[in-house]
């Protein structure tokens, strides 16, 4: 499967940012309320300058408390950003994602954002192929 085919399963493709100066707390209070995992830090809304997960947050509130909630957001963001493409499989992004430890990764073409895609919706499409491969063969063995 590839990651249109995710991407179009999602419906909404409008990817969550914010802009650079928002405070870690307003991005705690956005991912809370849209029930994410990760909004891409913007100036434009287009093209990523880094990327914040919900993990970020809390290993930065381990580390110091608190007193990291009125930072802005360029000061944990991760600014190596690993992305994607439409036409790119599940299995080469899943590897990715997995051996990068992350799981929000941009969907990038000609150097602007189309879409995000979670660790989850790869897993869910990997999955819809296996159970679809399963059937196939099940079909193959009866005579179907």
């Amino acid at each position: 499967m590839l990651v249109q085919q995710i991407l179009a399963s999602k419906g909404d493709l409008k990817v969550v940012t914010v802009a650079p100066g928002t405070t870690v707390q307003e991005v705690a209070g956005i991912l809370s309320a849209r029930r994410i995992g990760a909004v891409v830090v913007s100036a434009d809304g287009k093209h990523a300058l880094g990327i914040v997960s919900e993990r970020d947050i809390v290993r930065e509130l381990g580390k110091r408390g608190g007193a990291c909630l009125t930072d802005p957001v360029e000061s944990l963001m991760t600014t190596k950003i690993v992305s994607c493409t439409r036409i790119e499989g599940t299995d080469a992004v899943l590897g990715r994602m997995t051996d990068g430890r992350f799981r929000h990764m941009p969907v990038i073409e000609d150097g602007a954002m189309v879409g995000l895609i979670s660790i989850g919706d790869v897993v869910k499409a990997r999955l819809m192929e296996l159970a679809a491969e399963k059937e196939a063969l099940e079909g193959m063995i009866k005579g179907f």
